[in-house]
């Protein structure tokens, strides 16, 4: 196995930091990875990363990680700006999930460039639901296949956490400081504990955005919130895609097994969809990572 520490441009003209691993022998086949978000990264799980690396080599299939512009929460990057060097602030705190397009397409170019030629999408909680935000925008993208690992509720979680009269004032003081041109400021301590501005934080807990993929906490519970058609784009996907999650997942409101039957539901007639859930994982698989990778690879070579 081969390791080469990389920077990429997205084509946003961002800089962002890879880490490939590569078969001795090389392979015409890539699985590119996209973290969730909070203080995720690209290299900040080593375990996770090695599983996912060494198996993958392992079975002649290249593996690619890298730190998006939703990495950790406040970072900077390097951006070239009409020729010249500048640094801009990004991270989970300044996120539009949207823009997950410019890191997708930039790590596909990368790839591209090194001479692969079949290319795999996998997404781990924001990650999946970002994979779903890139097809929608993006259907006629060169990928083969996804995996969408744990895909996440952020705005049903949200709601779940503070309740109907916060939720809704949150949602308007959001959208009045965007108008205000205020939008990456960031937002009290009553509304969130962690770092996040006005925009981010309308982007992830709107019910009718770009971020609600998976919206389970509204349709488990009957809360007639959301104005535009739950799994809208999931159901445009037509790419063989795995589903995944743990039996465990802490963010799945104690029912994994609703919460899939729910995504079932959606993508009924859909046979390129295959599921997964394994037994005694969390939402991070702590301890069941070799299984989780397994379940990847034997999706991938199907």
């Amino acid at each position: 196995m081969r390791l080469d520490l990389v920077q990429f441009p997205n084509t946003n003209n961002v800089f962002l930091p890879g880490l490939i691993y590569e078969p001795e022998n090389g392979s015409d086949k890539v699985l590119i990875s996209l973290h969730g978000n909070g203080s995720s990264g690209g290299f900040y799980n080593v375990e996770l990363q090695n599983i996912f690396g060494k198996t993958l080599t392992d079975n002649n299939i290249s593996y690619f990680t890298f730190t998006n512009t939703g990495g950790h929460l406040i970072q900077n990057f390097d951006k070239i700006i009409n020729g010249e060097k500048d640094r801009v602030v990004a991270g989970v705190a300044y996120e539009l999930i949207k823009d997950c397009i410019y890191d997708i397409d930039g790590a596909i170019n990368f790839v591209k460039s090194r001479g692969y030629k079949h290319i795999y999408l996998i997404g781990a909680s924001t990650g999946a639901n970002k994979i779903c935000v890139y097809d929608f925008y993006k259907e006629k993208n060169i990928v083969e296949k996804y995996v969408l690992e744990s895909g996440g509720d952020d705005s049903g979680l949200y709601y779940h956490s503070v309740g109907d009269k916060k939720f809704r004032l949150t949602l308007q003081i959001c959208v009045k400081k965007v108008n205000e041109g205020k939008g990456r400021n960031l937002v009290p301590k009553y509304l969130s504990d962690v770092p996040i501005s006005y925009q981010s934080l309308y982007d992830q807990i709107n019910p009718n955005g770009d971020y609600n993929i998976f919206p389970f906490y509204w349709l488990l519970n009957g809360v007639e919130i959301m104005k535009k058609a739950p799994w809208r784009e999931l159901k445009k996907v037509v790419k063989p895609t795995l589903v995944i999650y743990g039996d465990k997942d802490e963010y799945c409101y104690g029912k994994v097994q609703d919460c899939v039957k729910l995504i079932k539901n959606a993508v009924i007639g859909k046979e390129d969809f295959c599921f997964e859930i394994i037994p005694d994982a969390d939402h991070s698989y702590f301890g069941k990572r070799k299984e989780l990778v397994d379940k990847v690879i034997k999706f991938l070579k199907e």
